[in-house]
């Protein structure tokens, strides 16, 4: 019998997907990756196509093996870590979607969310669910598929459709589709739907009669390191254990090793998601931060995090770069920042789908203010720059307010970690040291993690904790008071996005 040597995690992300192959020691061996279209049918809706994206993870899938020369007998697992609230509907006899998947950053469901509201407002749902009402989740973007779609309600009703986020979509296919696909989920995404009570880790069948949402369309919950299903007879990874789920930052979050309490860590992505590990009791904030389920290993207890999610970090630059022309690459973003001293009083608040944490308002919108003719394009790329790290304070803050535990620094993952400029100025900001460690696929890893430890491929968490290696520190400055002014006009800035969307607006 062959060796297992490889675990191998497919990290279904909003921009590609990707395949990548990891050795026992946590280091990368080989990545198939590829990018899907973004589809922008209205003003805030943002859809992907699912086959387009099953197909691409098939792909990646072939390219990781082959660049690697290995087959499937030396794979001990795959895990599967996704775009979270993205959802997919389709039929269970056909395995086609009845619409594109609804991306979490669209806001299509702001009218859905003022309905449910109803008299009890934002929080109606947060003590079960540890939600506040948002276009972010997967539930009202279910029950819009279900209402505008037509005939779906109908085929829900009757048990045809399935529902799931990306990450149970790739699994009913990877494990037969209409031949038997397995239709399972994790604590991590399921805890991302609305409609899972955080205590007890099960459906709660009064919010889905409330959303209009039928029982027989949502998969198993299960743990996020267990084997659910086997590869299909007819793909690359036949009777291959499928093992490991975790949403794409709960898995950052287990792969950077957050295990104790206390312990955070932030993704520099599309958007910026920081989570804090609160132990195995949940939190509920006061403070605008969502309390989410960080992992589940098998059988045992779940642990809980705060989370701050920020819609648009790494996405600002992509919009400089492919809207404005202003850059070429992403990359160019830091010389042309370097080019000036500092932001020349310009702030940029992309609140271009609404603020996400700590603010939750679907109404604002984005704005440069502070500017003069004194001001060049240096400038604006200096505040793009600057706005994740104030963004990611503004998160940080209300976190220590919720949890009482002060930051000791920061572990730091994501692409945006590259750029210089930005971490030094965020550990600036939080005044705390900020760390990235040696492997930056930490996304990727925390699922492959999770699903070598189910087939003990490792032994649980000590191995992620001894694999894990700093790669790259930075220390905050000196200079306090100046830091702390930058911030103070920041969250003027921010107030000054604040209810413009109007019926003037929304009739433009």
């Amino acid at each position: 019998m062959t060796e297992k040597r490889f675990v191998m995690a497919i990290d279904q992300g909003t921009t590609s997907s990707r395949a990548i192959l990891f050795d026992h020691a946590g280091q990368i061996v080989s990545v198939g990756q590829k990018e899907h279209e973004q589809i922008f049918p209205k003003a805030g809706w943002v859809e992907h196509n699912p086959i387009e994206i099953w197909e691409n993870i098939r792909e990646c899938v072939a390219d990781a093996l082959q660049k690697a020369e290995v087959n499937r007998h030396e794979i001990a697992a795959v895990g599967i870590t996704n775009q979270r609230e993205t959802v997919v509907v389709w039929d269970k006899n056909t395995g086609q979607p009845v619409y594109n998947a609804i991306v979490w950053q669209d806001t299509r469901t702001s009218q859905i969310i003022r309905e449910l509201a109803g008299d009890d407002g934002p929080s109606k749902y947060r003590d079960i669910c540890g939600l506040d009402l948002s276009t972010y989740y997967s539930g009202p973007e279910i029950k819009w598929i279900l209402d505008n779609v037509e005939g779906a309600r109908e085929k829900a009703e009757a048990g045809d459709l399935l529902f799931g986020n990306t990450d149970c979509w790739v699994l009913w296919n990877m494990t037969g589709g209409v031949n038997g696909g397995v239709h399972k989920t994790d604590v991590t995404n399921a805890s991302r739907t609305m409609l899972m009570d955080i205590r007890t880790l099960q459906w709660r069948e009064d919010i889905c009669k409330d959303f209009g949402i039928p029982m027989s369309m949502l998969p198993e919950i299960c743990s996020s390191s267990e084997v659910y299903g086997y590869g299909r007879k007819n793909g690359l990874l036949i009777d291959t254990p499928i093992s490991g789920i975790l949403g794409d930052q709960q898995a950052a979050t287990f792969g950077q090793a957050c295990f104790e309490k206390g312990m955070a860590k932030n993704t520099y992505g599309t958007g910026c998601f920081v989570l804090m590990n609160t132990g195995e009791e949940p939190v509920f904030s006061n403070n605008g931060l969502l309390t989410t389920v960080a992992y589940k290993i098998g059988d045992n207890k779940p642990v809980y995090a705060l989370e701050g999610s920020i819609a648009v970090a790494g996405s600002l630059v992509q919009w400089l770069r492919d809207n404005l022309g202003m850059i070429k690459s992403s990359e160019e973003i830091e010389k042309l920042a370097s080019t000036v001293d500092d932001n020349g009083g310009v702030y940029f608040v992309p609140a271009f789908s609404g603020l996400f944490a700590p603010y939750w308002k679907d109404d604002a919108r984005g704005a440069i203010v502070g500017l003069t003719r004194y001001n060049n394009k240096g400038h604006i790329a200096r505040a793009v720059q600057e706005a994740t790290p104030y963004q990611s304070r503004e998160v940080f803050d209300a976190m220590v307010a919720d949890s009482g535990v002060e930051l000791k620094e920061l572990r730091v993952d994501g692409g945006m970690t590259k750029d210089e400029m930005v971490m030094q100025f965020q550990a600036d900001q939080l005044g705390v040291p900020l760390v990235r460690p040696q492997v930056l696929e930490t996304t990727a890893l925390g699922a492959a993690y999770a699903a070598g430890i189910a087939v003990g491929f490792w032994d649980g968490e000590q191995d992620v904790i001894d694999n894990w290696a700093e790669g790259k520190r930075w220390e905050p400055g000196k200079d306090r008071e100046e830091y702390d002014r930058n911030y103070r006009l920041w969250k003027k800035a921010v107030t000054r996005t604040f209810e413009w969307v109007d019926a003037d607006v929304e009739n433009a």
